[in-house]
């Protein structure tokens, strides 16, 4: 019973203190910005609203600081309380693309939030507020019979279809967001999520593809956009549904019975010919592997790890580590 209760203790801890520390002087800069050290060290909205959960889940406000410092200076928009998604330190000007990623929007109002309640900051509560505001006027509509988050505000409707990516639907943010707006769409984006990624499975093994596109009669199939793989993005579905007490959806068995007969774990594969990677999966993805099937050894962090891998590892060791709501 003390060994059973020792390790329920571990599990709940944040991230682990000295893998946070290793974190920020892998990846961010001494004026909070994060560096995408897997794509050349670009910096964005993704990348400093991640760093800035596992900020305030570790009590860090000195690095929360700097982090939505460097955000809101170096990438917040003029326009909209939102931000611009990607910012090149060898540009000039910096910021390559003023267009918005929703999920960077939506991981940095998350983390205001919570920041917020935190340290009951009003200035991060009402920050976020304004993000969430705007993320509802803006990027979410009904489309074909369901709620649904345009990624960007440019882009991404083709009149007759939308592109969409359904790991930019946050799931534990929107149910934190639901519960402190009373806003419905919230729950609505929750449901639509989970319902989208049902009927979103291609290819020999009936997998989502990072990037989809809905047709206005209610059709799915690969964006021809961008290559029809099970990857990069697709991967993070199981974290976010897991870490909003989702993990036993049906929506995810196709995911879950991928990942428990491929062997070596491929980075991705190819829905158009089932071709997997030539490379294996990350340290960071073979954690939310673990994770969605409820084994809670995590890979340990090391100085080899890119951002993307780090960021991957540390945000299940929080999801793990944070009490569920009911699971569905």
């Amino acid at each position: 019973m003390l060994r059973l209760l020792a390790l329920l203790c571990c599990l709940a801890l944040p991230a682990k203190a000295n893998d946070w520390s290793q974190y920020k002087a892998l990846f961010i800069t001494a004026d909070g910005r994060v560096q995408d050290t897997g794509n050349g060290g670009i910096s964005h909205s993704e990348g400093q609203g991640y760093a800035m959960l596992l900020a305030e889940a570790n009590g860090d406000r000195a690095s929360f600081d700097q982090l939505w410092g460097w955000t809101r200076h170096q990438l917040g928009r003029h326009d909209l309380a939102l931000f611009a998604w990607r910012y090149d330190p060898k540009a000039t000007p910096p910021i390559t693309d003023n267009n918005n990623a929703a999920d960077g929007d939506i991981l940095v109002a998350w983390a205001l939030f919570k920041a917020g309640q935190r340290w009951n900051h009003r200035n991060y509560l009402s920050a976020s507020q304004r993000i969430r505001a705007t993320l509802l006027a803006r990027l979410v509509r009904p489309y074909a019979g369901k709620l649904v988050l345009l990624p960007g505000l440019e882009g991404f409707d083709g009149g007759d279809y939308l592109d969409l990516n359904l790991s930019y639907w946050v799931m534990p943010a929107f149910r934190d967001f639901a519960r402190a707006d009373g806003n419905p769409l919230w729950g609505q984006l929750l449901a639509s999520g989970e319902s989208l990624l049902a009927d979103s499975r291609f290819g020999d093994n009936q997998l989502p593809a990072d990037w989809v596109r809905l047709h206005s009669d209610g059709r799915l199939e690969p964006s021809p956009k961008w290559p029809p793989r099970f990857g990069f993005d697709a991967l993070r579905i199981p974290l976010y549904f897991r870490w909003a007490g989702k993990g036993n959806s049906p929506a995810l068995a196709p995911i879950q019975a991928f990942w428990q007969q491929a062997r070596p774990l491929p980075a991705w594969v190819d829905l158009a010919n089932g071709q997997p990677a030539p490379y294996p999966a990350s340290q960071g993805v073979k954690a939310i592997t673990q994770l969605d099937q409820a084994r809670p050894l995590l890979p340990k962090l090391t100085k080899d790890s890119d951002y993307y891998s780090a960021s991957l590892l540390l945000l299940s060791q929080l999801a793990l580590s944070q009490p569920l709501g009911p699971r569905h």
